[in-house]
């Protein structure tokens, strides 16, 4: 029998993470559920607890990309076959966890499967974000769909199902600073195969986003900067059975 763990990073997100946890175990009853209290100062990981969820409290604010490592290093320790990132704010939609199982399972050659809003079949009516940020998105999309050489529609999603192989990868090295969009670059680097299903978001429930607070065109420069930057990195690639790490290679 498998083993699935929700991954839900959270900062400040008090209004809104008891509703999380509650309709994550409601429509995901078979799979375990791991909050990362980022550091939060209003009480989220009380919350947290108080609606049933396990949480690992970071000792101060890490930034998303260090509570989603915390997170995949918690799924490696504790031997879950697949792990899912469900946001804390309950923009996703925890009903389509079901959908990215399936399509993982389906393909031994997947090792993530992305939610996305924008590929074929991707219901229109759901929550789309403002026009500045969907702009931000189709050039990040025409990047990443160049470097990785498959079509890439909603790189910026966190709605995001791995294997095993790419648990190992993210709980070792994951990026930091934009995570979504630097984490499909870590993952062809690594020669791990990923692809997207159409699903539906939902507005967050509570708070503020971080990338609100960035005028869009610096985030989108800071953004291919991090991106061009990871191609030159040398990283270690996990093999599967516990052997040592080797160097990838660059087939870009």
């Amino acid at each position: 029998m498998f083993r699935v763990l929700a991954i839900v990073p959270a900062y400040n997100e008090a209004e809104a993470i008891a509703g999380t946890v509650r309709h994550v175990r409601e429509t995901q009853p078979d799979i375990d559920l791991v909050v990362i209290d980022d550091g939060s100062t209003d009480g989220t990981g009380d919350r947290a607890r108080d609606a049933g969820a396990r949480v690992l409290q970071m000792p101060f604010n890490l930034g998303i990309g260090g509570a989603v490592q915390a997170g995949y290093q918690y799924a490696r320790e504790n031997g879950y076959d697949y792990a899912v990132q469900i946001d804390g704010d309950g923009q996703h939609d925890a009903a389509f966890v079901t959908d990215l199982l399936a399509a993982l399972r389906a393909d031994p050659n997947l090792n993530m499967v992305v939610g996305s809003r924008f590929v074929d079949g991707a219901g229109h009516d759901g929550f789309r974000s403002s026009a500045s940020r969907r702009a931000g998105i189709r050039l990040f999309s025409a990047v990443l769909s160049r470097i990785v050489g498959q079509p890439v529609t909603d790189p910026t999603s966190g709605l995001r199902m791995t294997d095993h192989r790419a648990i190992d990868l993210f709980a070792r090295d994951y990026p930091h600073d934009y995570p979504e969009v630097e984490a499909i670059v870590l993952m062809h680097a690594h020669e791990l195969r990923s692809a997207e299903i159409p699903v539906i978001m939902r507005e967050r429930q509570g708070g503020t986003s971080s990338i609100g607070t960035m005028h869009s065109g610096l985030y989108m420069v800071k953004v291919l900067l991090a991106v061009f930057i990871g191609l030159m990195r040398a990283r270690p690639t996990p093999v599967p059975g516990g052997a040592a790490p080797v160097a990838a290679e660059r087939n870009l």
